[in-house]
């Protein structure tokens, strides 16, 4: 055959890979991956409370009836818990896509979608992020809603009103699915607010609106009362924030100090136990053979404990400030991912036992996670990352602020003090109003990452286009 016979020959064109569409898919698998290893999504003791919200159509504390119906439906009424977790890693994913264009943050000339999954990529290896997006609990909700606020606040401009929209559902979703969501938003309104006052006396040109998270927030505390009322009969919030406070309490030492000084008294059922509290709020308000227990429980003994909150903050303001601010300064370090991963989530898997289709239960029960393999040891492994690159990320968030407003990038110094703010504030809440845990802080110290890798893409790549700070 001849040189220009072989011309005549078709070539066969090679397909060419969609790069931006596969790493957006990769950063979205990332998130999903302790899933997809587990064979099922991670669970965690507490999920089978927010499922027997819906089983029961009752209010239980600390456990949202709004989760839990936010569980029943993204699973098909139970048909694949994979439904929750792909909901969560979608909302996840798009937020880090919303706030990457509303900076005009890239790199080089790679398209924004492309970017979007390389950060989630990163997130994933660096952070505990992942074990929050695919756990069935509302732990990932409460980041976003940080997240929601400043750009429904800071970057409203950057949004259409197709994305205001979805935004704010997301944000309201995280209010309605825990109190501590609702406790950490009112701070935020309060930092908006006076990031509007500061603004206009200093001219930066930040220009943040307050009424966006402002209506949000009292949307949510309007709309959970009156849908108790309407959907269960039972108005008000979801209960148990005085026992979390109490055990607090407990294991600071200031409960006994208090029922050492004031009983023997009638009317303090907890005084028959002073010399036998438990040591820790844990055991305290969970132990099946605690006093908190033996004095009524959650249905009886939390108006006793509300009373004793306050006695106690009256008798001693100063230990009781002092106490807090140990706790919160407690919570601030504890960032280890894995926090109660290990353990046998006993309830929860009754839950699927007693409660779930015969396959649903099968694939629960086959998981890594059921049969052991989520060891404290893979978690001290992960956690030789995950720690230090979280309080570096910490730290960091200090230097991205200074460095934003000595180089004219005050939009980014304005969103990593938000997250420091939401660091804190988050830390006082779990840890001075409840007590100290890995997961209270795990769950949202991977924001400061995300500003920090923000603000280094930013240092090496110029702007995009149309892009405002």
């Amino acid at each position: 055959m001849t040189d220009a016979d072989d011309s005549q020959v078709p070539q066969r064109r090679v397909p060419q890979l969609d790069w931006p569409r596969l790493i957006l898919w990769l950063g979205g698998f990332a998130l999903l991956g302790p899933a997809l290893w587990n064979g099922f999504p991670i669970v965690f003791f507490d999920t089978a409370g927010y499922i027997k919200r819906v089983l029961d159509w009752d209010l239980e504390p600390g456990r949202s009836f709004f989760y839990g119906l936010f569980l029943y439906v993204t699973s098909g009424g139970w048909f694949s818990f994979w439904g929750p977790i792909l909901a969560q890693a979608g909302a996840t994913l798009w937020l880090i896509h919303l706030l990457l264009r509303a900076h005009g943050i890239g790199f080089r000339d790679w398209p924004l979608r492309q970017v979007t999954g390389a950060v989630a990529i990163g997130l994933a290896a660096l952070t505990g992020v992942s074990w929050y997006v695919a756990q069935v609990m509302p732990d990932i909700l409460l980041p976003l809603l940080v997240l929601c606020f400043w750009l429904l606040s800071f970057r409203w401009d950057d949004l259409d009103w197709a994305e205001r929209l979805g935004v704010a559902v997301i944000g309201l979703l995280a209010l309605m699915s825990h109190m501590s969501s609702m406790a950490l938003a009112g701070g935020l309104v309060l930092t908006i607010a006076a990031a509007k006052g500061l603004d206009r006396w200093r001219g930066w040109g930040l220009s943040p609106r307050v009424w966006p998270a402002a209506v949000l927030l009292v949307l949510s505390v309007v709309a959970m009362p009156t849908l108790h009322m309407a959907l269960i009969g039972k108005p008000g919030f979801t209960p148990g924030g005085p026992v979390f406070i109490f055990g607090r309490l407990v294991q600071d030492g200031l409960a006994q100090r208090y029922l050492s000084d004031h009983c023997p008294d009638p009317t303090i059922k907890l005084c028959a136990f002073k010399d036998n509290l438990p040591a820790t709020a844990d055991d305290f308000i969970w132990h099946k053979d605690s006093p908190f227990v033996a004095i009524g429980g959650w249905d009886s003994a939390s108006p006793e404990l509300s009373r004793l909150v306050g006695g106690i903050v009256s008798a001693y303001p100063g230990a009781f400030l002092s106490t807090a601010l140990v706790a919160t300064k407690d919570q601030v370090l504890m960032v280890q991912t894995g926090d109660g991963l290990d353990e046998w989530q006993e309830v929860t898997r009754w839950i699927f036992r007693a409660f779930m289709a015969d396959g649903m239960h099968q694939a629960f029960a086959g998981a890594k996670q059921q049969r052991q393999k989520t060891t404290q040891d893979l978690f001290d492994a992960l956690n030789l990352i995950h720690v230090p690159v979280a309080h570096l990320s910490g730290l960091g968030l200090i230097l991205v602020a200074v460095w934003g407003f000595r180089t004219g990038r005050r939009d980014l110094s304005a969103l990593a003090l938000f997250v420091l703010i939401a660091l804190i504030g988050n830390a006082f809440i779990n840890g001075a109003l409840s007590n100290p845990h890995d997961r209270y802080q795990s769950r949202i110290v991977w924001l400061a990452t995300l500003v920090v890798g923000l603000a280094a893409l930013r240092a090496v790549t110029p702007p995009r286009s149309g892009a405002a700070g």
